[in-house]
């Protein structure tokens, strides 16, 4: 009921005009989201890549209308690329971009276009993109995107979330050679008629998307902070004769960081996914609803505890 709450509180802005406002906030998101500019994304990449960690960085934003903001967009993704190329990351180092914030809402062609943009700037400094997931009704667009994408540059990635009914078939169409797919539980309110609802019935879907993902041919990134779904994991790739190098964890920054580096230290790919940007309302309530844990530690921040 919380989480369901939180997810509801993400999109209003009356509850966004109070988070913001409140003085501690800064100070909680920060745990949360690497800062607000380019250079202190750099500084927390730099960061995770000597501590063995690959990243993906997230410029936050979402559900874009207008045209120029999409551009702006796009523009800070290329500026963010050009900002990291001098910490040679290589494929170490990606970007993770949402459709909707480059105008998928607005026009599809649009999106189509900043995305392949940013695919290229990408790709010429040895990287790659992965297509962040919205909400159900954007899932068909952003596969169709992804399709035109793979044309040029057949490395970028897709989240698939596995609460919604469809996702199991849209990982057995996606478990290809070569394919990047990163399985999430899902971080949207969505309705019963198309998602799973309660954390059992998540649960089992991750397990059941997770295991096509790791019978198929493609390179699975397993985006998951729970220890059975690790261990899940690591169960199907010997079971499939999956070697440490053709699969990936992916964990949030600043959730777990005991548990990333440990799992690098035992010679696994571990990538963050690292927010930034002056946008981080929506996704930092998004991270209170799924983790008690997380909403106890911004209340004891906000009594000064």
């Amino acid at each position: 009921m919380l989480g369901q709450l939180l997810l509801a509180a993400s999109r209003s802005g009356v509850v966004r005009r109070t988070v913001s406002g409140v003085p501690l906030t800064k100070n909680v998101v920060e745990r949360f989201v690497a800062g607000e500019s380019v250079q202190e994304a750099r500084d927390a990449v730099e960061r995770l890549r000597d501590a063995n960690l690959a990243v993906t960085v997230d410029h936050l934003g979402e559900e874009t209308r207008d045209a120029r903001a999409a551009e702006a967009t796009a523009n800070a993704y290329l500026a963010l690329l050009e900002a990291l190329r001098p910490l040679e990351l290589g494929a170490r180092g990606e970007v993770s971009v949402k459709l909707s914030a480059v105008g998928q809402r607005l026009d599809g062609a649009m999106a189509f276009e900043h995305a392949r943009e940013i695919c290229a700037a990408a790709a010429a400094g040895g990287s790659t993109v992965t297509l962040d997931m919205e909400d159900h009704t954007t899932v068909d667009s952003t596969l169709g995107i992804l399709r035109k994408l793979r044309e040029d540059f057949p490395e970028t990635g897709v989240a698939i979330q596995a609460y919604l009914f469809r996702s199991e078939e849209d990982c057995r169409d996606l478990a290809a050679e070569g394919s990047r797919v990163r399985l999430v539980k899902g971080a949207y309110r969505e309705p019963a008629s198309v998602a799973h609802q309660g954390k059992v019935a998540v649960d089992k879907a991750y397990v059941r998307c997770l295991r096509i993902l790791m019978a198929g041919k493609g390179y699975p990134m397993v985006a998951t902070h729970d220890d059975r779904m690790i261990a899940i994991t690591e169960l199907l790739a010997d079971r499939y004769a999956r070697t440490i190098g053709d699969h990936e964890f992916q964990m949030l920054y600043g959730i777990r960081t005991d548990r990333q580096e440990a799992l690098a230290g035992a010679g696994h790919t571990v990538r963050v996914y690292v927010p930034y940007g002056d946008d981080w309302y929506g996704y930092f309530m998004r991270r209170l609803a799924e983790r008690p844990a997380n909403v106890a530690f911004f209340l004891r921040a906000l009594g000064g505890k």
